[in-house]
């Protein structure tokens, strides 16, 4: 079963994710990569409370928490505290070691899960790599580090002027032990490559390149003549039995001149591709027209992670991305036929990735969500420990997106959502939410009628805790109807002022939409489809 998380990963990982259960780790944790580092690394007395990180914010801050998290590490003891101690005698206490001492116990607990045969690939940029590395090497140990992977994420860089451009990120590629598989991968090749180097074509039309057959080494042992030709003085790079095999088969080009050599053909049409190498300059980023596109900052490209788990991983096996965001890891796991586990820390993230698995793969994939409320005290508990990711998940369950605006700046809109009810104009209607957690009267009726009227939008869905007081209900009412005249029926009226309980909302009820032909929250994913693979079926996208 696929289970998707929300909560802090560490808690989540020490909590549910069982020893040596994973086969591939992929994480790009987040980081405040463009805050001044004079900031970064300014001496904190860590005195300030902890911060909890925050959708779409990176707060890693050198505070009470990070300073807890610190000593929790050192006192672990192995190589990890040896090397969180020398980062602090180096570095201070700042907010760059308060981001080691976060992701330090993460990292031992991804190799506590990961099998004898798994792999990490860790995910950074320049900020913070060379001191991410340090860390991979005093959890993994320097002998299983295999490759740093450079992406080049984008062409050109505004900060090209004041520096060398910065245009890629970094992939810290680990395995757990030796016997962690690879499978190599391959890229076409570029149409220059083969214009220049297979020229030559046979009377069936295949296209082919001549290589040398000698070895790269002395081989005194495959010295021998074949059909009169001479070796090189290395000797041939096969075996007389692998020659004979080549000639039966039509492989071997045999020298015009005497003193000519033999030459084996590579056909085209047989060759797998260029090898990849550590340097990615052929995944392009995702563009602001991109079908992929789901509209969250750091999304990565499909392609990427494809690349990375069908490199380290086989159908079947399980694939975990304790940053998951907007589940990128996630559908290319599931496109590839592998069983998956992510975990984030804001329900948005959450609320996303289940919207985007629903329209690319609709009721075929199966998964289980962990952490969310299920029940009103559970909302109430999360609505007293973090108001604001309550009204995210609040927000989720009708299928709204908050809104983009700084908190306390949210000009009485907690989350919107749009939609079409009209054939030939295609306006764009909208419907606007409000979420509260606390006491609720009249007055917020009023002021969400006055957002509706302010926006000039069609429906306004008042989202509440307790149950609402009939002078709400009666101010509702008041507001009267949106009607809508999409179909061929009568028009439709639906309240234009709706009042909905949490409690409604978890038993299965919904607010009175139109009955439209497209409702858009949530910038919708590629839908999937089915395709055989090695002698299984999954879905592609």
């Amino acid at each position: 079963m696929n289970h998707l998380y929300y909560g802090d990963n560490l808690d989540v990982l020490r909590r549910y994710v069982d020893d040596e259960s994973v086969d591939l780790v992929y994480l790009d944790p987040p980081f405040k990569s463009d805050q001044n580092y004079n900031v970064l690394f300014a001496e904190q007395d860590g005195s300030r409370s902890a911060a909890q990180i925050q959708v779409f914010e990176d707060t890693w801050k050198w505070d009470q928490g990070a300073a807890a998290a610190y000593q929790e590490v050192v006192e672990s003891g192995e190589q990890v505290s040896l090397a969180m101690q020398a980062m602090r005698q180096a570095l201070g206490n700042n907010d760059m070691l308060a981001y080691l001492a976060m992701m330090a116990p993460r990292l031992v607990q991804l190799r506590r899960t990961l099998k004898s045969t798994g792999a990490i690939y860790l995910h950074c940029d320049q900020t913070a790599s060379h001191y991410l590395k340090v860390l991979l090497d005093a959890v993994f140990s320097p002998e299983n580090f295999r490759s740093e992977i450079i992406w080049k994420r984008t062409t050109s860089h505004n900060d090209a002027r004041r520096n060398f451009g910065i245009v890629s990120d970094c992939i810290f590629y680990y395995v757990k032990s030796s016997v962690a598989p690879f499978f190599r991968q391959f890229k076409s090749y570029d149409p220059k490559y083969i214009e220049s180097k297979y020229r030559h074509v046979d009377a069936a039309g295949r296209i082919y390149r001549l290589s040398d057959m000698r070895s790269p080494h002395p081989r005194p042992n495959l010295t021998y003549d074949y059909k009169g030709h001479k070796p090189h003085p290395n000797g041939w790079a096969v075996s007389l039995e692998k020659m004979k095999q080549m000639d039966a088969d039509g492989l071997l080009e045999f020298p015009k001149k005497k003193d000519g050599r033999i030459q084996a053909r590579r056909y085209l049409d047989e060759r797998q591709g260029m090898p990849i190498n550590n340097v990615w300059d052929d995944i392009p980023p995702i563009n602001a027209m991109a079908q992929e596109r789901l509209g969250y900052p750091t999304q990565k490209p499909e392609a990427l992670l494809e690349r990375i788990i069908n490199a380290s991983s086989k159908e079947g096996d399980t694939i975990l991305d304790p940053f998951c965001g907007c589940g990128t890891t996630i559908a290319a796991a599931q496109k590839l036929g592998r069983k998956w586990i992510g975990i984030d820390i804001t329900n948005l993230a959450i609320s996303l990735i289940k919207h985007r698995l629903q329209t690319a793969y609709g009721e075929t994939v199966k998964y289980k969500v962990i952490g969310e409320p299920v029940s009103v005290e559970d909302a109430e508990q999360l609505a007293h420990d973090d108001p604001y990711q309550f009204q995210w998940w609040a927000l989720g369950l009708v299928g709204a997106r908050p809104v983009e605006q700084k908190k306390g700046a949210d000009r009485g809109i907690d989350g919107r959502l749009f939609f079409h009810d009209e054939a030939e104009s295609g306006n764009t209607k909208q419907i606007i939410f409000s979420v509260k957690a606390g006491h609720t009267g009249p007055a917020h009726v009023r002021d969400l009628v006055g957002v509706l009227d302010r926006e000039k939008a069609a429906i306004g869905v008042l989202i509440t805790m307790q149950q609402p007081t009939a002078p709400m209900r009666k101010e509702a009412a008041s507001s009267g109807f949106y009607t809508s005249t999409w179909g061929h029926g009568d028009p439709t009226k639906h309240p234009r002022v709706q009042i909905m309980t949490v409690g409604e909302l978890l038993d299965g009820t919904r607010p009175d939409f139109p009955p439209t032909r497209d409702l858009r929250t949530f910038k919708k994913a590629p839908r999937a489809k089915a395709k055989k693979s090695d002698g299984q079926k999954h879905l592609d996208m």
